[in-house]
């Protein structure tokens, strides 16, 4: 019988930090985060965010790296030495990020490659928001309409899945460790020049100051208005931002994990994964407030006219900032898209490595044969968001995505790690693996309040459903390309489990040898 071969191991510390920093730092942590804060409070939003932070974004970080560094193993095999009657659910954490995600988010990279370009001489023109939605997307009105492919879009999405496939072909120190030790220096340099220059324009300072930093304690004041719903909304959109931010819930931090060495500090490790990336959001958020300050003053119009949320922000909201500035609009115009790309590159690859090690750990098929398989399905998966309608299928997917799948594979790692493995014996390898020790408050936030926490979220967001279809949507449009996108993920997930794992896979934790740490 051939031995099962060591499982490979990330090569630095420093590796490991910029590949699980990179996961969590993408698209939404320029243009989600400053929003959300501008809409609840402004600088008095921190508050429930540190709160959400410190109550369920470090636990479940802590939890993730615990379940995938004690198991050695993706989140269908850690899910399945656990408990073999919940390997489905390790299996939907992937299958969601990968064929819920990463098909429209590739999509939205390949829209920042374009506007890369169309910065050098500022295609969008005097009016970005028609050559958004009318020239660049030639969006449709329906979800049904798919009017055609737009080949720039699929052109761009091809290059982002080649580039991916380029990345993720080799073994994870090799590729995506090295991958991240370039793409995040950049990245980071990139928004502090952003900040930078954005503070400097005129009107940036006073949007900064009364939008991002004044705080509006009334908005966030639970005790006053208990009985407010507004205020509980504020607290429970911190909570929710936290969860998406730290990309939890995908199964990428417990493949991450997994290729740990034995002795390793998982406390240390998510606390500086889970601040460094919720750093980087309220810094962005500088350059955010400062352009759209600056815009809202050259055109005189009040801050809140202008600013907008999600993709907007990006593709309409900057270009015509870029185009008041009053010089190097193609220099900074390339910049911020080069950033978003970035962004998006180093969280798209984790994406595609959490399905690719599950696939690997449970058939044992060579590496380079799954990720070229998964990069070609995902590209042709992709091509229905390049079409006319492509902008609204990726709406309502998302939606459904992030506000049920993301949130219900939350709900069961903390059942599964809480209640099943029992949160002890988790602590206990923690506090044995060295580095800084857990409190049992972690338990109690892993076995009730986070999950309350995430079922709460849940049930507001479904609450709204049944108030108002999201996005005045059809009721077709959404079932068809919304539920049945995540129960589709559902059945896949079951699919799997019908092929039984080889034995040793179940017995055999590969761990590597005691002494050998990060360094």
């Amino acid at each position: 019988m051939n031995e099962t071969p060591q499982r490979a191991i990330w090569g630095s510390k420093i590796g490991f930090l910029l590949a699980a920093i990179g996961s969590a730092v993408g698209l939404g942590n320029i243009w989600r985060f400053s929003y959300m804060a501008f809409e609840h409070g402004g600088g008095a939003f921190l508050v429930p965010y540190g709160c959400a932070l410190l109550l369920a974004g470090i636990p479940l970080m802590i939890l993730e790296y615990t379940l995938g560094h004690r198991e050695k193993g993706s989140s269908p095999l850690a899910f399945t030495r656990v408990s073999p009657q919940w390997e489905w659910a390790g299996w939907w954490m992937p299958t969601v990020a990968l064929f819920g995600i990463m098909l429209y988010y590739a999509v939205i990279i390949s829209w920042c490659i374009n506007y890369f370009f169309f910065s050098f001489n500022l295609a969008w023109g005097a009016d970005p928001q028609d050559f958004f939605f009318n020239t660049f997307l030639q969006l449709s009105a329906s979800p049904f309409e798919l009017g055609g492919i737009r080949i720039p879009i699929l052109s761009a999405t091809f290059f982002v899945w080649f580039i991916c496939w380029i990345i993720c072909y080799r073994e994870v120190n090799h590729g995506i460790e090295k991958a991240c030790t370039v793409f995040m220096p950049i990245l980071f340099l990139l928004t502090l020049i952003l900040v930078g220059w954005t503070i400097t324009l005129d009107g940036a300072t006073d949007a900064i100051r009364d939008y991002y930093l004044k705080a509006d304690w009334d908005k966030i004041n639970i005790f006053s208005h208990f009985n407010d719903p507004d205020v509980w909304s504020v607290w429970i959109a911190a909570f929710g931002q936290i969860f998406f931010t730290l990309s939890l819930g995908f199964g990428i931090m417990i493949t991450f994990a997994s290729y740990l060495p034995k002795k390793t500090d998982i406390v240390g490790n998510a606390l500086w994964t889970s601040i460094i990336n919720c750093a980087y959001s309220f810094i962005a958020g500088f350059a955010v407030f400062g352009i759209v300050g600056f815009m809202a003053k050259a055109k005189g119009v009040a801050f809140n006219e202008v600013i907008k949320g999600g993709p907007q922000l990006a593709f309409v909201v900057y270009p015509e900032a870029i185009r008041q500035l009053p010089f190097g609009q193609s220099l900074f115009g390339a910049m911020f898209f080069l950033v978003l790309i970035f962004a998006g590159l180093s969280s798209g690859i984790s994406l595609i490595e959490a399905f690719t090690c599950s696939i690997t750990d449970k058939f044992s098929w060579s590496r380079k044969a799954v990720v070229s398989g998964l990069c070609l399905l995902g590209f042709l998966g992709s091509i229905i968001f390049t079409t006319r309608s492509g902008m609204l299928l990726l709406d309502i997917t998302d939606h459904f995505i992030t506000n049920y799948g993301l949130l219900m594979g939350g709900i069961f790692e903390c059942y599964i790690v809480g209640w099943l493995l029992k949160a002890h014996v988790a602590r206990s390898h923690v506090n044995r693996s060295g580095g800084l020790s857990l409190h049992v408050i972690w338990d109690i936030c892993i076995r009730y309040f986070t999950p309350l926490v995430l079922l709460v979220i849940m049930l507001q967001a479904f609450l709204g459903e049944l108030r108002q279809a999201y996005g005045g949507y059809s009721a077709d449009a959404l079932i068809l390309f919304g539920v049945d996108w995540l129960l589709l993920t559902v059945v896949v997930s079951v699919l799997f489990t019908f092929y039984p794992w080889k034995r040793e896979k179940l017995k055999k934790r590969h761990h590597v040898a005691e002494d050998q740490l990060l360094t």
